[in-house]
């Protein structure tokens, strides 16, 4: 039996190359500027960071926009606005998943994330597939109640899969993450946005990097 067999991804500047600054025009264009909507590249706080906490339900989010832009706001425009970050949809990375997969790795999704966003990951725009083709499991803060980094969000992965930390590896891009991941034991791979982390994760996990093709 292998020491690894499972891996944890995140979201933005993993599976997507995540562009914080496409939202913010988005969001301005709805009228709510970045004074009235920080947005940040890993953590969210404001408005969105309690709809990503799951404090706060997609109607109540869409509301606090409208009060905010002064206008109303339909879910359609907040889903728009959302999305804005994604920046496009590396293969390759999918690729490796499908592959991983196939020699008996339990992959999984670890995301700050909110309704909108897994709306758009979780319909056939995601490469032609539902994002849930390509993982064994989707956990998302808005439906745990916790977010990256607290250790909590990560113990409840480990308990929901019944693992060791050990016997995983988890990918994100933030740095704040990747330590905390550490620190209740998981193995981490630090990705970069925007950059190409297969065969640093097919490494790690002692894999011949030889991807099939879709």
């Amino acid at each position: 039996m292998r020491d690894l067999n499972t891996v944890i991804f995140d979201l933005g500047g993993v599976l997507i190359h995540s562009t914080q600054e496409e939202s913010v025009r988005r969001f301005a264009q709805l009228g709510v500027g970045p004074d009235k909507m920080p947005l940040d590249k890993y953590a969210q706080r404001g408005l969105i960071g309690d709809l990503e906490h799951g404090l706060i339900s997609a109607e109540d989010f869409r509301q606090g926009l409208s009060n905010l832009a002064g206008r109303d706001i339909t879910l359609d425009e907040c889903r728009w606005a959302i999305t804005g970050y994604v920046g496009g949809v590396p293969q390759r990375g999918l690729h490796t998943i499908l592959h991983l997969r196939g020699l008996g790795y339990r992959c999984l999704l670890l995301s700050n994330t909110n309704p909108f966003m897994m709306s758009w990951a979780l319909s056939t725009d995601y490469d032609g597939h539902s994002l849930s083709y390509y993982l064994d499991e989707c956990y998302c803060s808005y439906q745990i109640g916790e977010m990256k980094p607290s250790p909590a969000i990560f113990q409840y992965v480990i308990d929901r899969e019944s693992i060791s930390p050990d016997q995983a590896i988890f990918v994100d891009d933030s740095p704040a993450n990747i330590l905390a991941a550490q620190q209740v034991g998981l193995r981490t791979l630090l990705a970069v946005n925007g950059e190409d982390w297969t065969d640093s994760l097919l490494d790690s996990l002692g894999e011949e990097k030889v991807i099939p093709t879709l």
